[in-house]
């Protein structure tokens, strides 16, 4: 828990010292879906798909997300993931009138700990993002745009009840996530964003749960004298399959 206070307080600081610069707030909504599915004591196969609104919570559509990944156990811990994520922008400030696609190889490693009932879980992600250059409001450029990205995530689960794993149990769950991008086209905005999310999971069934609450994401543009604060509502639910055969 004081990881998460700490986490907490790092993002305050950010918030108020950005405070004096050029700040847009924007309202916005999260779904997703997401499976992990493993098919052995050794291999498991990671999906989702998210879909975001653009402003005002229910107002167009800014972007979605198709992600896959192959993931190694490397204990029922801990796990390797790596796969490849297509990201769709919706016509947006430069490119008005055109969609522009991104292509996003990612590497993560993900570690799950136990506090009594509690559970925690971080994550460390390596993203390649090719972000397909624009032209104008109508026309797409030739090429891409190319950064890395490093995200951090720590996920922090308080159950209700005993067993937070029973159907119909409720837990308050605590999420922080930092993402840096770093490489040569990255000139004012190595801190891109900082999104931290309060709010509940419902366990819907043994291998599925529902996670909806409110989150903040702070994100500094490109320029590095701009920002953008959003409200966004997150639903988004889980499915984790043992495809295993269980021993006799």
């Amino acid at each position: 828990m004081r990881k998460i206070t700490i986490a907490a307080v790092l993002f305050l600081l950010l918030q108020h010292s950005f405070a004096q610069k050029q700040t847009e707030t924007i309202n916005r909504t999260w779904l997703g879906y997401f499976n992990q599915t493993r098919f052995s004591n050794k291999w498991g196969l990671w999906s989702e798909a998210q879909l975001r609104t653009k402003e005002n919570f229910v107002e167009n559509i800014s972007q979605s997300i198709l992600r896959v990944g192959l993931t190694y156990y490397i204990s029922d811990a801990t796990k390797l993931s790596a796969g490849y994520a297509y990201i769709n922008d919706f016509p947006g400030d430069n490119h008005k009138n055109i969609s522009a696609p991104e292509h996003r190889p990612w590497q993560q490693l993900q570690w799950h700990t136990k506090y009594g009932k509690n559970r925690m879980m971080q994550w460390i992600r390596l993203e390649e993002r090719y972000r397909h250059k624009v032209k104008n409001n109508d026309e797409l450029a030739d090429g891409y745009n190319f950064n890395w990205r490093v995200r951090y995530n720590l996920w922090y689960e308080i159950p209700f009840y005993k067993n937070g794993a029973d159907a119909g149990s409720w837990s308050v769950i605590a999420n922080d996530e930092v993402h840096v991008n770093f490489g040569k086209q990255i000139v004012n905005n190595y801190f891109d964003q900082n999104r931290f999310f309060l709010g509940f999971k419902y366990q819907t069934g043994q291998q599925s749960n529902l996670q909806f609450g409110y989150m903040n994401v702070f994100q500094q543009l490109a320029a590095g004298n701009s920002y953008r604060n959003f409200n966004v509502i997150r639903a988004f639910f889980f499915q984790n399959f043992d495809l295993r055969k269980k021993k006799p």
